[in-house]
């Protein structure tokens, strides 16, 4: 009895030691094609929040970390568009901690004069079908940030029109579309507060 124990835990400690090279093996065979997705991804997700014909370089591979509270509570990566070695835009991820159903992170487009280019959703935990139209997928509603600007920093077109401003709000779901605008708002102001300085950072993305 003792022996066919002694088996069995040999035969299970294989099986775990097979399993686990198993894994790490096919781990390593996908490695490059996940982290190739991963890129192709995010130069999609530049592309449709600045005109790649608004920069000359690969903005994927000139990223920056920028640590605000106004942005978020943790590092945001911030993706810098030059054009022929001028400063021409940048695509700051932010996060909006007040959503509905917790924090929605936002990919924020802006061009050197501060005037948003393109906005779109990373990721989110909204209502399905009611706070979920702050995806591209599901709606044009953040198209309407294209080509706004900020007048000042007390600007009340920057709020939903329940709250007097110009943005539509959801049908039954007006904390999401809120918490997006003032998101959206902040990024501007940081941006036009640091645009000096963004440009001079050093390109990384790697947290210390």
């Amino acid at each position: 009895m003792r022996k066919a124990i002694e088996k069995n835990a040999k035969l299970l400690a294989i099986f775990a030691i097979a399993c686990t090279a198993l894994v790490a093996f096919v781990d390593f065979l996908t490695k490059d094609t996940i982290a190739r997705q991963q890129q192709q991804n995010l130069i999609k997700s530049l592309a449709e929040v600045v005109d790649p014909s608004s920069h000359t370089n690969n903005m994927s591979e000139s990223c920056i970390l920028l640590n605000d509270e106004s942005i978020g509570e943790t590092p945001q990566k911030t993706y810098l568009g030059y054009y022929n070695e001028q400063p021409s835009a940048i695509a700051m991820t932010i996060t909006a901690p007040d959503g509905y159903n917790g924090n929605i992170t936002l990919l924020v487009g802006i061009n050197i004069e501060g005037t948003i280019t393109g906005l779109r959703t990373l990721s989110h935990q909204e209502t399905p079908g009611l706070g979920d139209k702050i995806e591209k997928r599901k709606s044009n509603w953040v198209l309407s940030f294209n080509g706004r600007s900020l007048e000042s920093e007390d600007d009340p077109q920057w709020a939903v029109k329940k709250d007097g401003g110009t943005f539509d709000q959801f049908t039954g779901a007006t904390i999401t579309p809120r918490a997006i605008v003032n998101a959206s708002k902040r990024a501007i102001i940081y941006f036009k507060k640091h645009k000096d300085t963004i440009f001079d950072q050093q390109k990384s993305c790697q947290e210390n």
